[in-house]
């Protein structure tokens, strides 16, 4: 009778430890998959979303002397639906300047660009250039981009869908082997067969070779790129 008593016990303790380990695991299964799925929602959440951009260029007697007026008018920019970017200078002339804004409202931005007040204000800043600006849908984007030293390519294409597939044969791999990290692809907004690149110089040797390589010309031919393209190397201006 005590032998039946005791593997009685015995069986109800295994039993009541498989339950508990049981409700463990379907706890711990539990967390991962929230876990799992927690994941899943924050990738998407951070998921590249296109945007817009102005890049507005001049030339300036003194960078200081502008870059103090500059900064000052940061809230009528804001205003404007503008956040900042980067101000690029020239790599041979330092003083040709690409300053360039994220817009949420190309009509804004346009408008703030055409208002009569920033005239008198450019010229106080030492502008000495008519300024142009250009208007761009950013469609790639790599925001761990950090280098001094960039390279804009800016060109009018037969068809942009075309060209795209040129351009991804090649492929960033490719490009990296020449010095240049690709950073942004854009299509002009007024324009949508106007092509803006941007590549961040890890090797200025091999970036400016490249750019002037008669086999990479022949190869934006074969792209259906028209007419020369607009090409700029700039440092960082902070």
């Amino acid at each position: 009778m005590k032998k039946n008593l005791f593997a009685i016990a015995v069986l109800t303790i295994v039993a009541l430890a498989a339950c508990a380990n049981s409700g463990k695991k379907t706890a711990s299964t539990a967390n991962a998959e929230e876990a799992k799925m927690t994941s899943v929602e924050t990738a998407k959440s951070i998921e590249f979303q296109p945007f817009d951009i102005v890049e507005r260029s001049n030339t300036v007697a003194d960078y200081s002397k502008w870059r103090s007026a500059f900064n000052t008018d940061s809230v009528a920019r804001k205003a404007s639906g503008m956040e900042f970017i980067v101000v690029g200078r020239g790599l041979e002339k330092n003083n040709d300047l690409l300053v360039v804004f994220k817009v949420s409202d190309v009509k804004k931005a346009k408008a703030f660009f055409a208002d009569p007040r920033l005239k008198p204000l450019m010229e106080k800043s030492g502008v000495i250039s008519k300024p142009e600006a250009e208007y761009f849908h950013v469609i790639r984007f790599d925001p761990n981009g950090k280098e001094k030293q960039w390279v804009t390519i800016t060109h009018k294409v037969k068809d942009f869908d075309a060209w795209v597939k040129v351009f991804d044969a090649e492929g960033p791999a490719t490009r990296a082997t020449y010095g240049l990290a690709d950073v942004v692809l854009a299509r002009g907004i007024d324009d949508p067969n106007l092509v803006h690149i941007v590549f961040d110089i890890k090797d200025m040797a091999k970036a400016k070779a490249r750019i002037g390589d008669p086999a990479l010309q022949k190869l934006m031919m074969d792209a259906g790129v028209e007419g020369a393209p607009k090409i700029g190397f700039y440092v960082d201006g902070e």
